[in-house]
């Protein structure tokens, strides 16, 4: 049976999933039922203003164990909810660490079924994954995908494999094209993933660890 509290403050962290990119419309027994297909719920929080009683498109479920909190991480991180793609994190405590270096790819020449699910099945081998990545640019007005999408890493690293292994590589019947994307701070015609720019990249990183 669902149930939801406010405060939970004997919730068990190790067992707490936090659930991004939720829409308005997703509430607590939603969650609750989403989630109970991948283990046994114990609790679900969506943190909400306390006038207007909205939430900021996040929440926590917690699970009866650690182990069903990581398997239900691994089979539905990036499923769609209301239409976007769930992002889920072990880290329960709302404020996810989110390290911008600059490793920054431009996957193109998608097939339209492509989505942000099977972007980061794939991609994620590489490395870890941060930011609102893997993101399908879509038609704002029909949602159909333009044939690109963007992924970053937190290492450059990463990004260097994935574009080694996957530039060229066949995903879902056609080539697709990956690169790293271009900046968008007003550097015209210049990428990410130059020499010179990485040191000033991994720097950063560290300075907010």
């Amino acid at each position: 049976m669902y149930t939801s509290s406010q405060h939970v403050p004997e919730r068990n962290q190790d067992a707490t999933i936090y659930v991004g990119n939720i829409t308005e419309k997703c509430t607590e027994e939603i969650l609750w039922e989403l989630f109970l297909q991948a283990g046994p719920v114990v609790n679900v929080h969506i943190p909400r203003d306390k006038v207007t009683t909205v939430h900021s498109g996040f929440g926590f479920v917690e699970f009866r164990s650690e182990e069903d909190a990581e398997y239900a991480i691994k089979i539905m991180n990036m499923i769609k909810l209301h239409g976007q793609p769930l992002r889920l994190n072990k880290k329960a405590s709302g404020e996810i660490k989110v390290l911008d270096v600059g490793a920054n790819l431009f996957i193109g020449n998608l097939e339209p079924e492509v989505d942000e699910k099977l972007l980061y099945d794939t991609f994620s081998a590489f490395g870890v994954i941060v930011g609102n990545t893997p993101k399908c640019m879509r038609d704002p007005e029909t949602g159909q995908s333009k044939g690109f999408a963007f992924v970053n890493y937190d290492c450059f690293e990463a990004a260097d494999m994935a574009i080694e292994a996957m530039n060229g590589q066949y995903l879902c019947g056609r080539p697709i094209s990956v690169q790293y994307a271009y900046k968008k701070d007003g550097s015209k015609g210049e990428r990410h993933g130059r020499w010179e720019r990485r040191k000033m990249g991994e720097e950063k990183a560290e300075e907010r660890c």
